[in-house]
Order: structure tokens, then sequence, then C-alpha cells
């Protein structure tokens, strides 16, 4: 073998090697849900991981996706607003605003309130997030409004869980 074949052999190895030490296995997100009863609204505050995030992102658009910039949280709010939905008991899609996202290199952290509402026993819940693109995806909430909090989980089998 050739040096020059040696040193692209290597090269190759060490680009694998790296992309392997920054993947990970397991794929979680988690929110929670609380009622705030000096506004009077339902806060939401997701956080999942931003490779996961960006990697959709790009899978989506055909473009890479810098969870950072500005041009990136209309794109990564469209898919919040499809994936993550509330209804009330009789079935009305409950109004979720979009607050903002915080973005570091591990986690993206996103806000949403439901102005003026609370929570009802009953309101259903819908978190697809990532599970579309990761099958192994989990998503845990944690909600309170009332009493102790009450964790659901989501998952493939699991989109839509009932707030008990």
């Amino acid at each position: 073998m050739t040096l020059r074949r040696l040193r692209l052999v290597v090269a190759a190895l060490l680009v694998c090697a790296g992309t392997a030490v920054h993947a990970h296995n397991f794929h979680m997100g988690i929110a929670d849900i609380s009622y705030n009863e000096r506004t009077g609204s339902t806060e939401i505050v997701h956080s999942y991981t931003a490779h996961d995030l960006a990697t959709l992102l790009t899978n989506l658009y055909g473009r890479q996706f810098d969870l950072g910039r500005d041009d990136s949280e209309a794109p990564l709010r469209r898919y919040v607003e499809k994936q993550f939905w509330m209804e009330d008991a009789e079935r009305h899609r409950l109004p979720l605003q979009w607050v903002g996202a915080k973005v570091d290199a591990d986690t993206v952290v996103i806000y949403q309130e439901i102005p003026h509402v609370k929570l009802a026993k009953g309101s259903r819940i819908h978190n697809g997030l990532l599970i579309d693109f990761l099958p192994s995806q989990k998503n845990t909430v944690n909600l309170q409004t009332d009493g102790p909090v009450q964790t659901l989980l989501f998952d493939q089998d699991h989109l839509d869980q009932i707030a008990p």
C-alpha cells in the first residue's frame, strides 16, 4: 500500500470515528406543561437534542440548518406546530402561541403558551416531535395543572394522550 493510500485510509477512519463519537443511540425529548396562576395561562417548555432537530430540518428542507441563526426559527416553528398540539375535552384545538426558542450546542428549548386557558382534565395532547423522523424517539410530558405532576409518555404507538 502506498503512503498516499495509507493516509487516505487513516483519514477516512478518523472521520468515521469522529462521527461515531457524536452520534447517540437514545433519542428523547421532554416537555413541561404547567398552569401559571399569576398570568392565568398554560405554559409549555420543550427540550430536545439540537443535533436531532437540525438533522430533521435538514432532511425536510434539503439544506443545512444552524438552529442558532434567526432564519432557522420559522422552519422549526412550522415543524413544532405541526407535530405538537392540544385539544380541549370537546376536541377543539387549543390556541398554542409560539413564545420563542433558546438554542445551545446540545439542546433546543422551545417555549409556547395558551393564554388565559387552564388545561382541563380530559384534554388531549398530541406529541409527535421527532417521532416521525426517529423511530426510537421517546417523548415525556410532565403535566401539572392541579395537584401532583402527571407524567405522560409518547412514542410511535402513543402519539396522543388524555390529560388525567
